[in-house]
């Protein structure tokens, strides 16, 4: 749980930020596809991929608060590839990177998959 800085009220923080200027690349962990790319209030420009399974897990990413994403929905994408930029959209209050990951589809520590 932390304290909003947005919102003003406590909330769990469910994922793990990294600062960065603004218009700084975003690459993809690993490969997969985009399963998902659209607008939320809080998390701003949300982009999830699809990595499939992994080391006998399935592993779905989501990065938040991006200026702008280079691919779509049923994208293909490679390891290190460019999939957009950060930002500062939705409830956010300086440029960074909301990493968010899915193993088997509960919510885990981004730190400890990459």
């Amino acid at each position: 749980m932390r304290f909003h800085p947005v919102l003003h009220v406590y909330k769990l923080h469910d994922g793990t930020d990294f600062g960065a200027a603004c218009g700084t690349p975003i690459k993809a962990p690993y490969a997969g596809t985009v399963s998902a790319a659209y607008f939320n209030a809080g998390y701003g420009n949300r982009l999830m991929l699809d990595h499939g399974v992994v080391d006998g897990r399935r592993v779905v990413s989501g990065f938040n608060h991006a200026t702008s994403y280079r691919v779509g929905v049923g994208d293909r994408v490679a390891k290190g590839e460019v999939i957009g930029y950060v930002g500062t959209t939705g409830y956010s209050t300086g440029c960074h990177l909301h990493l968010m990951v899915w193993l088997n589809g509960q919510m885990v520590n981004p730190m400890s998959w990459y």
